[in-house]
Formats: C-alpha cells, structure tokens, sequence
C-alpha cells in the first residue's frame, strides 16, 4: 500500500475509535462586524448551484479547492464570469464582492478523478480576481509550512447551515501528515470546500491546508487537505500566462475550455451546501460525501 493510502486508510480506522456523539466544539458563527476583523480575506466564492470557501493570498488571488470550479455532473470548467468572490460576507453584506477574471488548477487534478489520495492531494486552484482588493479592506493572508502532527490549527469556513456568515473553529487538530496529505478532526460539511486551515506563527494565522474532503461518523468528521506551498507556487507562475474570462490547468498541462465534458462520478468533495450523496470511497473503503449541485 503506498504512504498516500496508508494515511487515509489509516485515519479512516481510527474514526471508529471515536466515541458515539463525539462533536468539535467550539465553532462560532462571526456574524457581527465586529467578529470579523482579521478574517476578512476569507470569503464566499458563489457560483450556479451552490458555494464554496476561499481566501485571500494577495490582493488580487482567492485560492480554494479545485472542485469548486469544475461542474460536478458534467466536469466542464464552470465559467469564471459567472462566479462571484465575496470577502467577509456576513447577512447579505460583503466587504468586497467582485467577479473573477480567471483561473488555474493543479494539472494533476482531475474532475473524473474521484476522491482518491492523489486528487485530494492536487484539489487547489488558484483565482484572480478583476481588481486587485485594497489592504485596508481585507489584508490577505501568507501560506505557511513546517508543523508536527498533533498540533493545534483552526478553520474558517462557509457551510451548509451556515451559509450567511463565516464560522470559526479556533481550536481542531491535525491527526496526521504524510506523502503530501494532511488530515483533521476540524467541524466542517458542505461549503466548506476550500476552507483555509490555520496555524499561528508570530501572532499572525497562516495557512497549512485547505480542506479538500470529509468523512462524517458518529457525530465526528475527519477532512482531508493538502501540502500547499509547491502547488501555489507553481499556479502562481501559471495564472500571469492563463486568458481572460477562463479555467487553465497549470505549466506544462493542456488548456480546459469552457464546455468541455468529462464524467463524473460522485465523490467525497463537500462542494456546494445542499443535501449529500454517499458513496464508498477509494481510499481505504472510507466513506465520503459530496452535496448536489
């Protein structure tokens, strides 16, 4: 079995270790202006039929998970004009809201791909928005990497549920890091696709991880990331060649058109916040869960 799978496997088989009922506490809904000072380059990213999470990595780039900006049935591209970046929205009020000019993602993920290890490890893309966001209205946010298992981190994330504000997990865990993957035991569900994970390094959160992918059992969840500064770098470089008003795969892949079709099946990404689809997965026979779109 190789690493990639041995930590899934291994994560799923410690979930049936957890205790019926077993909940994370401590989310907090940042309903109130107030509660979201310092998070507001975390936003909504709106599309046809559902939401997802993303954050701020500069001015002018959101970064979230691939799966957001393919449609789930089809696997074609969804049009980057039709979709809308809003930072820090909270109760129908955004401190930006702007649409996205275009995007890249990971050449090694793929739509069809399912839920494996492999695309779990390559599910991010990364956006540019039409304007670049001023720093006194959202300060964006720097990845960060290093940390040992069994530290401590925090997500911020829309969800079903929770769709009209952020919510915060301050205090969650990473139970394992291994071969690129990451897992942890942080509260997420559907629209919580392309949360940032959180570490604190010198008083300023950073990001590890973005969640990817969960599984839910007795009351616990257990998501699924990736090791993200390579990845980022890498579509970094992609996005200053990539057109106006559409999806391109990263340096040395072929370019997704708009339209383009590819079956897919359903998996265990939480994309959009309504009711889910559960099938077995790939990975270890852990099941997973994805929302309709």
């Amino acid at each position: 079995m190789s690493a990639a799978r041995r930590i899934i496997a291994a994560v799923a088989a410690a979930l049936f270790a957890l205790p019926a009922g077993a909940e994370n506490s401590g989310l907090k809904r940042l309903g109130h202006p107030s509660d979201i000072l310092g998070w507001e380059a975390v936003g909504r990213l709106d599309f046809a039929g559902g939401f997802c999470t993303g954050v701020l990595i500069a001015p002018d780039l959101v970064l979230t998970a691939a799966h957001c900006i393919y449609d789930r049935r089809t696997g074609a591209a969804r049009p980057t004009q039709k979709m809308r970046f809003r930072a820090g929205y909270h109760d129908g009020r955004s401190i930006i809201d702007m649409k996205i000019d275009r995007a890249v993602a990971d050449p090694d993920y793929r739509p069809a791909g399912g839920t494996g290890p492999s695309n779990t490890r390559h599910d991010v893309a990364l956006l540019k928005l039409e304007y670049p966001v001023p720093d006194t209205a959202a300060k964006p946010f720097n990845l960060h990497s290093g940390l040992a298992v069994g530290q401590r981190v925090s997500v911020v994330s829309y969800g079903r549920g929770r769709s009209e504000a952020l919510s915060r997990q301050k205090d969650c865990g990473l139970l394992r890091r291994e071969a690129g993957l990451m897992a942890f035991d942080c509260d997420v569900t559907f629209g919580s696709s392309g949360a940032p994970v959180f570490v604190r390094e010198s008083g300023r959160a950073r990001i590890l991880s973005l969640i990817s992918a969960g599984r839910e059992k007795d009351g616990g969840m257990i998501s699924f990331g990736m090791e993200l500064p390579a990845i980022v770098a890498s579509l970094k470089h992609a996005l200053r060649g990539a057109r106006s008003g559409g999806l391109t795969a990263s340096a040395g892949a072929k370019r997704i058109t708009i339209g383009a079709q590819a079956g897919v099946k359903a998996g265990a990404k939480m994309g959009a916040g309504k009711p889910p689809v559960r099938r077995l997965g790939s990975s270890g026979g852990a099941k997973f869960v994805r929302a309709k779109e």
